[in-house]
């Protein structure tokens, strides 16, 4: 039997997942084309910006959950566009009320719009009065393999420290500090942010982390749906390749075939 059979599923706030790659639904040129990249993609967990789309909100405006149903997909709600903790409160409940009772939750709260870095003193609040309230809670947050630590102890299902700046493109900046973040973990460790292309998934699975989240390289790519299968294959290659354990990286040259025996 294989490392790859032997693999357990991504399990998150009790619940099992076969795909290890989450994607969002911005940017898309309209919701056929989303619909169709968010199949390509495989994936099983698809969030969704309450600020900024309509899940039933605005009942004369098409319904963003008419192509991604939640019947099919999980829906992981995001405070995307929030910079204080109170925003992000407000936003979360707007979507537990939307989503009869939701209670799993991506917690974005951003500290300066140039960077979209997040503000982790108000995350840190944000996230422990959510978890007061009963929300499953999923976080956005720096590589700083300290705060992932303080997160995952105030109770949050998952980590979700970023590659890169939102949007960026620039694939993992920190190998070592995500490494560092996988390594002391007790929850699921998904990359969220700055991934370009399907190596970058790649380089994140082969860390270790648990998954990775992604909308602007399959959303921004000159063909959305293909790239959308690209990075589904990048995420279970990575995976794979992780499982199957990389070969040490020597300084010097080590032949491919013996070399004892041979006739002269």
């Amino acid at each position: 039997m294989t490392n790859s059979a032997l693999d357990k599923p991504l399990t998150i706030a009790g619940r099992e997942y076969r795909s290890r790659l989450l994607v969002g639904t911005g940017k898309y040129r309209d919701l056929e084309q989303t619909r169709q990249a968010i199949e390509a993609s495989g994936a099983e967990i698809v969030t969704v910006a309450i600020r900024r789309s309509n899940i039933g909100q605005n009942p004369n405006e098409p319904n963003l959950l008419d192509v991604i149903p939640p019947s099919r997909y999980t829906i992981l709600p995001n405070t995307a566009g929030c910079y204080t903790a109170e925003d992000a409160l407000r936003t979360c409940r707007l979507a537990r009320e939307l989503l009869d009772g939701h209670r799993l939750v991506k917690l974005e709260v951003l500290g300066d719009p140039k960077t979209l870095y997040p503000d982790m003193q108000a995350t840190f609040a944000a996230a422990g009065q959510l978890i007061k309230e009963g929300f499953e809670v999923m976080v956005y947050c720096m590589d700083d393999p300290i705060a992932c630590k303080r997160l995952e102890e105030l109770g949050c299902v998952a980590v979700m420290p970023l590659a890169a700046p939102i949007g960026s493109g620039l694939g993992i900046q920190n190998r070592y500090n995500i490494l560092s973040i996988v390594e002391n973990a007790k929850v699921p460790i998904l990359v969220d942010a700055g991934v370009g292309t399907a190596s970058d998934a790649t380089i994140a699975m082969e860390l270790g982390c648990d998954g990775v989240l992604m909308n602007t390289a399959i959303a921004e790519a000159k063909d959305p749906v293909l790239m959308a299968s690209a990075m589904k294959k990048a995420i279970e290659a990575g995976r794979e390749a992780y499982l199957a354990g990389r070969m040490p990286r020597r300084r010097y040259a080590s032949a491919s075939s013996p070399e004892s025996g041979l006739p002269f």
